[in-house]
């Protein structure tokens, strides 16, 4: 019969959505618990992730079932998972949007300010102090030594971003052949893919190794050293993200899961991976290059 005379799919209750809210909880809690030297921090953090992963494999296990069993195929069904990727996608850019915010502001508006304010530098800055980005001297180097160096911009972050631009161009080509089912390039395109985001969490744990034993910052290291951490440190969570994504996505194109009227799971981690490359060039520009 046809899926279509149906109508809307609705599923059963499901309680993954309390899983995923518990396991997220636990996650934000562990951290910042384990940031202030709490005892069950480390432990907490690690249970977090643990039902984290579990929420995801039996949620979209779950939903991968429900479409080879034809309970999908309803162009009302995939309008809502569009839109769903489409806000999911915009809360990620609100969330890099606030540390990108956070740079900006101590940039462009607190160091000039600090800067301009001669006549009482004694009062409202701490000495040797230098209104210039990035900032080398704390105001307690005994307790946050700053660090010794800027980040190269031409070195691994160059790679990088050439590692990434690559990447979409396979993934865009992968899309392009299951669209013309060849399945022979959109296979090997797609395995060009995930090597092409792990190559790029290799260079990214090397870049991290630099910096930590050889530039001396740390997230310890004032706003510096806090701001690229953060920026850097979760767009490589995503790409981690992104990248079990794909592997995931070639898994089921190995399986035949996908054809050219059925593959929105395949569209969503690829509009997903093009996401994370636009951060990327951004975090290039301005926390790199500028």
């Amino acid at each position: 019969m046809n899926q279509e005379k149906k109508g809307y799919y609705l599923p059963s209750p499901s309680s993954w959505p309390l899983k995923g809210s518990i396991g997220l909880l636990c996650t934000v809690l562990g951290a910042a618990n384990w940031l202030h030297d709490v005892w069950f921090g480390p432990y907490l953090f690690c249970f977090g992730l643990l039902m984290l992963f579990y929420m995801i494999f039996g949620w979209f296990g779950m939903v991968i079932r429900e479409n080879r069993s034809g309970l999908l195929e309803n162009k009302q069904v995939d309008r809502s998972f569009r839109w769903c990727m489409c806000w999911f996608i915009f809360s990620e850019v609100m969330f890099f949007g606030a540390f990108f915010g956070a740079l900006f502001y101590v940039r462009v508006v607190v160091l000039p300010t600090l800067g301009a304010a001669t006549g009482i530098t004694h009062i409202v800055n701490w000495p040797g102090f230098e209104a210039s980005w990035p900032l080398f001297k704390n105001p307690n180097p005994s307790t946050f030594l700053g660090p010794q160096s800027v980040m190269d911009t031409w070195g691994v972050p160059a790679i990088n971003t050439l590692i990434l631009l690559t990447s979409g161009a396979t993934v865009t080509v992968a899309h392009w052949s299951l669209l013309k089912n060849n399945r022979k390039t959109m296979l090997v395109s797609q395995l060009l893919t995930v090597l092409l985001g792990i190559s790029f969490l290799i260079m990214q744990a090397k870049e991290y190794g630099e910096a930590y034993y050889h530039k001396g910052l740390t997230l310890a290291s004032g706003i510096y050293g806090t701001t690229f951490f953060m920026l850097t440190g979760f767009h490589g969570l995503h790409v981690t993200i992104g990248t079990i994504g794909l592997i995931v996505i070639l898994y089921r194109m190995l399986r035949r899961d996908f054809n050219q009227h059925n593959h929105f799971a395949f569209e969503a981690v690829s509009w997903y991976w093009h996401f994370v490359d636009v951060v990327w060039l951004l975090l290039f520009i301005f926390v790199y290059w500028i």
